[in-house]
């Protein structure tokens, strides 16, 4: 029970992520959105230790474990507040769709996990097709559209690659250990971000935008992080990422809603094909039992 509430708690919060990093950014600029999330974020949960009276590990595997997910938090994080500038709040999590067919291609690599069927291969054409839809709809919007859209691409293959590694690491920590340790290590690298491009703090700062800053930083950072970890931990990495199949129709509805983004006709095949290709890729098994026994 405890692992289906916080399953079902991961996706509303991811569903409500995208359009809290538009509004997080909106008139302080995307760097200080993120550097401030993370930065707070890590001081949240280092206080929530402390009274808890909990300890980080510190052995070998402990910190590969931090590394591992603060760097996974650093460059998924940075690459999709950069691109949030450019596309929909919405089209963020649809794109983000492919996260498990892409977490699923690094398991099979370095976990171990099931190979290439044909079924897969297809369910990855879907998605690629959906993805290029994506993409030609953003080239009528303009270059730096188009831009937005790689950048999440990208974001996603960070942070699959990441989950990925902590899953093989198998640090026997928990789940307290794993969240503040991989906060810590990306505000450290954010602060780097902070001084090196000079960034300053925004004489003022807008209520929306304060108030997303806050939210991502404690539900989105801290409880967000926390659940999912918890999740990753009892559920294999494939699985995991299947709260992505129920995200972008949560986040496109909120972004049509919240946001007055527009859902094109493109827009909505670009989403089925990208959905219909990954529940072909987590359930390609159920088919394959399907066709047996009508064969049968």
């Amino acid at each position: 029970m405890q692992v289906i509430t916080a399953y079902i708690s991961v996706v509303l919060i991811w569903a409500t992520t995208p359009l809290a990093i538009q509004w997080s950014s909106q008139s302080v600029g995307f760097l200080f959105g993120i550097s401030s999330r993370m930065i707070l974020g890590a001081i949240l949960a280092l206080i929530i230790i402390v009274l808890l009276g909990k300890r980080l590990a510190t052995h070998r595997k402990a910190l590969q474990t931090y590394i591992a997910a603060g760097l996974g938090l650093f460059t998924a994080m940075l690459t999709v507040y950069w691109s949030a500038q450019y596309i929909p709040s919405g089209w963020i999590s649809i794109i983000y769709g492919v996260t498990p067919i892409i977490t699923g291609l690094f398991a099979m690599k370095l976990l171990g996990e099931r190979g290439l069927t044909l079924f897969r291969t297809l369910a990855i054409i879907m998605s690629i097709i959906g993805l290029y839809i994506m993409l030609k709809t953003g080239l009528q919007f303009g270059p730096n559209t188009s831009y937005g859209i790689i950048g999440v691409i990208a974001s996603s293959v960070f942070y699959s690659f990441s989950m990925v590694m902590v899953k093989r690491i198998d640090a026997d920590i928990d789940t307290y250990s794993t969240v503040t340790g991989g906060l810590l290590v990306s505000a450290v690298l954010y602060l780097c971000v902070w001084f090196g491009s000079g960034i300053e703090i925004p004489a003022q700062i807008p209520f929306r935008a304060g108030a997303a800053i806050f939210y991502l930083a404690t539900v989105g950072s801290l409880l967000g992080f926390f659940l999912f970890y918890f999740v990753l931990k009892r559920v294999e990495a494939t699985r995991t990422s299947l709260i992505t199949l129920i995200v972008p129709v949560c986040a496109l509805m909120l972004g049509h809603f919240l946001n007055d983004e527009a859902i094109t006709n493109e827009v909505i095949t670009g989403c089925v094909m990208i959905l219909s290709g990954l529940l072909l890729f987590e359930f390609e098994g159920a088919i394959r039992r399907i066709k047996i026994i009508d064969s049968s």
